[in-house]
């Protein structure tokens, strides 16, 4: 069942329950942090912007735990394989951080003494800003990039955990802005231009449950003259309403159902992130392969908190059916597919 929500309102009943789940094209239903009745340490808000081309990429986090907050910024080089991600970590933010209500409007900011990471949403455009000090063997790093408006459709799920009514995740998935910027290491500076980056938003607002496992995939470029992105994923909450598996063509949203990672594993019986994966899905509309470059890989643990994340970058090859029926073949396309566990 794909059950789209197409009225305007609130996220939350006055017991904080969630008044509708199901997916959207736009951040149709309005999130209020005040409105939540779950334990307040339980809140996780985030924005995570990745900008990227063929030949390196930029990830950008602000992200609230409530009880923590994960400020990082990741810089992955695909042509020589290598990446570096640095994460402050905060304590007690609980909210402090004032990540905005809505993607549509607001900006936030974090910073001390050795780095700082804005987003700035504007009518037409957003401004991303980041700086930190011996970022990568003791260079630092400077960063910023304008993105442009929004795409006309985005991926937005409302999902429900059956286990507890006052938890939830309302999130939205930009996948396509045009994006131009500059990043400079030490003496090293990296120019993307408009013709070739693309950008990606995850934002994210809800009330978690302590122990999770999600597979998320998302991808966007050019392909034979038009602009093409996914966004694929599942493994949490209940998705009975509405998967979070949507094509955009030229900005416009294309539903899906089911899709599912089929990870490779190794002698040892475990998941060998290096090794082709394939993607398959009960409509047949995502049939892809997808050859690995590069795998991000954090494992933070701190006792009873952890989180072992797999973010694989590589070039996807295969096809997607729009909903018109019509076949959009990939052809090393470059994107990214992860999971990730967390205990948190």
């Amino acid at each position: 069942m794909q059950k789209e929500i197409v009225e305007k309102g609130k996220l939350l009943d006055e017991k904080g329950h969630l008044i509708e789940c199901g997916y959207a094209k736009s951040l149709i239903k309005d999130y209020d942090r005040k409105d939540i009745k779950a334990c307040k340490l339980r809140i996780k808000e985030w924005d995570y912007y990745l900008i990227y081309n063929d030949e390196y990429a930029v990830a950008l986090t602000i992200d609230d735990n409530s009880y923590m907050g994960l400020n990082s910024i990741s810089f992955i080089d695909f042509k020589n394989a290598w990446e570096k991600t640095v994460s402050p970590m905060s304590f007690m933010p609980k909210g402090k951080t004032n990540l905005p209500s809505s993607s549509t409007s607001g900006s936030v900011s974090v910073a001390n003494k050795n780095y700082n990471i804005s987003f700035e949403k504007f009518d037409d455009k957003r401004i991303l800003k980041a700086s930190m000090k011996s970022f990568l063997n003791g260079k630092d790093i400077n960063l910023e990039f304008e993105l442009s408006a929004d795409p006309k459709d985005s991926m937005v799920i409302i999902t429900p955990f059956k286990e507890k009514k006052t938890a939830f995740y309302y999130n939205q998935k930009i996948v396509g802005f045009k994006a131009k910027g500059t990043v400079s290491i030490g003496d090293d500076r990296y120019i993307f231009n408009e013709s070739n980056t693309r950008a990606i938003l995850d934002w994210g607002r809800g009330v978690w449950t302590y122990k999770n496992t999600w597979y998320w995939g998302a991808g966007c470029g050019v392909v034979d003259g038009h602009e093409f992105g996914f966004n694929i994923g599942y493994g949490f909450g209940d998705t009975s309403s509405a998967s979070e598996n949507m094509l955009f063509y030229d900005g416009v949203a294309h539903k899906l159902d089911k899709v599912t990672f089929n990870i490779p594993k190794n002698a040892k019986g475990k998941d060998d992130y290096l090794s082709q994966w394939t993607f398959t899905s009960n409509d047949g509309r995502f049939e892809m392969t997808f050859d690995p470059i590069i795998d991000r890989h954090a494992n933070a643990n701190a006792l009873i908190i952890s989180s072992n994340q797999h973010q694989v970058f590589g070039r996807f090859n295969g096809t997607a059916t729009l909903d018109n029926g019509e076949k959009v073949v990939l052809k090393d396309f470059v994107a990214f597919a992860e999971k990730v566990k967390n205990k948190w």
